[in-house]
């Protein structure tokens, strides 16, 4: 008999802590699709031959996963013809890569046309041999815009410095929970009954519920305040990279791969390099010391969910507990607040606002 799943925590929010020391004022955000502008990076451009067609397109109030299943009725293929490497926020414009298998022949002339009245552009395209894979990004590129009590609070430039000099807590954003968190008790629902694919085909459920552990555990590591800094036996993530290997402080253990061979925690203060936790599943745990103990407490406290993570089959992985603002930009435009940066592929915007802002979805 299946071990019944009970909803981790059925108040909602849940008690996350920012880490530096909470929002400063009321803020208003997504006013409208234009105040929340997303573009994903890729490290490589399209060859320009083969046999999918790569689209440069931008869309507005739309998840890619509608406008993937647009772009496969309106050039006549099947879904899995279509390629595209992350998802994007709906209630934003964004800009992304989708691929389309067109072996001989081109898109629709009126493909702008067919893919129907919600807006979206072909900004360019371009031909490549292979479909766009799931992940390949390295990063996105956002532009927000903020409104409300935020914009003339006088402590807003030193909490942005350090929100760029100290790095921000890598918490899955709230859209993965659902309103309500409604996502999470899908997925504590199905994985109740005993996880199966036909039950969740994008793997959403299963992300849901790895996501709701692994900001369980970085709540803590901030509560105990060693959230940025490694400690003996953590197991640490190369900035905006999966390299990852355990930190032997007590052996005085330089950086792995650091030209300068400078200490961990020197590194961590440069944000090189951070803490990361577990994206629960099977597989060796090879943290040690005290944040294996941070993992065994996150484990009992959840010990049925876990345990139906783990007979899920899903592999264990890794994700750094902090991010790093890159190209960070802050300007104020007279009743609004224009914010800039770039975050590693995965990480939420949303992560960034809760730790300057008070609003009822964050």
């Amino acid at each position: 008999m299946t071990e019944a799943v009970e909803t981790p925590r059925p108040a909602w929010p849940p008690d996350w802590p920012c880490a530096h020391g909470g929002p400063l004022a009321a803020g208003d955000y997504r006013a409208s699709p234009e105040d929340f502008v997303v573009e994903e990076c890729l490290d490589f451009a399209p060859e320009g031959h083969g046999e999918h067609l790569w689209l440069w397109l931008e869309k507005r109030d739309l998840s890619t996963a509608e406008l993937a299943r647009r772009l496969a009725r309106a050039c006549e293929v099947t879904p899995r013809d279509i390629g595209y490497s992350g998802m994007k926020d709906r209630v934003a414009v964004t800009r992304q890569w989708l691929s389309v298998h067109l072996p001989g022949r081109e898109a629709p002339e009126d493909l702008d046309v067919r893919l129907g009245d919600t807006p979206v552009r072909v900004l360019a395209h371009r031909r490549h041999p292979r479909k766009l894979k799931r992940g390949v990004h390295r990063r996105n590129r956002f532009f927000l815009r903020l409104g409300g009590p935020i914009v003339a609070h006088p402590e807003l430039e030193t909490r942005w410095q350090r929100l760029v000099e100290a790095g921000v807590p890598n918490y899955f954003g709230p859209q993965r929970f659902g309103v309500e968190g409604h996502n999470l008790s899908r997925a504590c629902g199905i994985l109740a009954r005993g996880w199966r694919k036909r039950d969740d085909r994008q793997g959403l459920m299963l992300s849901t519920a790895r996501s709701y552990l692994f900001n369980e555990l970085l709540a803590a590591r901030i509560r105990a305040g060693d959230w940025a800094t490694p400690l003996a036996g953590d197991v640490v993530m190369l900035d905006g990279t999966q390299s990852q290997f355990v930190a032997d402080l007590d052996a005085g253990t330089p950086d792995a791969g650091s030209p300068d061979g400078a200490p961990l925690t020197e590194r961590a203060a440069r944000l090189d390099l951070h803490p990361a936790g577990p994206l629960w599943g099977v597989g060796q745990n090879e943290a040690r010391g005290e944040p294996a103990d941070h993992e065994r407490r996150l484990a009992d406290d959840n010990a049925a969910l876990c345990g139906a993570l783990a007979r899920s089959g899903v592999r264990l992985a890794r994700r750094a507990l902090r991010m790093r603002l890159v190209e960070p930009r802050l300007e104020r435009r007279g009743e609004m607040l224009e914010i800039h940066f770039e975050l590693p592929r995965g990480a939420f915007a949303t992560a960034v606002l809760r730790e300057l802002i008070a609003h009822p979805t964050l």
